[in-house]
């Protein structure tokens, strides 16, 4: 389940393997597959699927990617040459079910459970986003709020135990991945 690239669950695409950091958690049900980098103390929980296939995803310290989430990215292209990478911060939490494409997400983030974030994306640090939102194609989250709905709207700025959360809860994460690792 951790750091063991002949799993049937980590696969190369087109002779490239993912990038697998220290102390890492991938469940057996996930798929991480191509060009994907996670860093140390990443958890990858059941049912989530990454395709790093036509461009990368990267994945920061000690976040975790909850059940059932999809990661990918955009290709290459000549109206777009760079495609849209899937890049990931440190202390992240993607809740459960969340799709995550093309965008970029900085450093001490939760996105709430349901949320879509769409091609061209910036999540700027410090942003708390609710369950069930929508970040449609090209929109900045700047750092220190709360955002929600369909489309996403800036609500407030984050109270100061809302900022502190979004490290707690990459925090108890990493413990939670440190148990399952220890059954192991």
């Amino acid at each position: 389940m951790t750091n063991n690239k002949s799993a049937n669950y980590i696969r190369s695409f087109q002779g490239v393997s993912p990038a697998l950091g220290a102390r890492i958690y991938i469940d057996q049900s996930a798929v991480i597959l191509g060009d994907i980098t996670l860093a140390d103390d990443v958890s990858i929980w059941p049912l989530v699927a990454a395709r790093g296939d036509v461009n990368t995803i990267t994945i920061g310290a000690r976040t975790n990617i909850q059940d059932g989430t999809v990661l990918h990215v955009t290709h290459k292209n000549k109206e777009n040459p760079d495609g849209y990478p899937l890049i990931i911060g440190a202390d992240v939490t993607v809740g459960h079910k969340c799709m995550l494409h093309g965008c970029t997400l900085g450093d001490r983030i939760l996105v709430g459970m349901g949320t879509i974030i769409l091609d061209n994306s910036i999540i700027e640090d410090d942003v708390f986003i609710g369950a069930g939102s929508l970040v449609p194609p090209n929109k900045t989250l700047v750092s220190g709020y709360l955002y929600v709905g369909n489309p996403v709207k800036q609500i407030r700025p984050l109270k100061d135990s809302e900022a502190a959360f979004l490290k707690k809860s990459a925090s108890n994460y990493v413990t939670l991945k440190n148990d399952y690792l220890a059954a192991l």
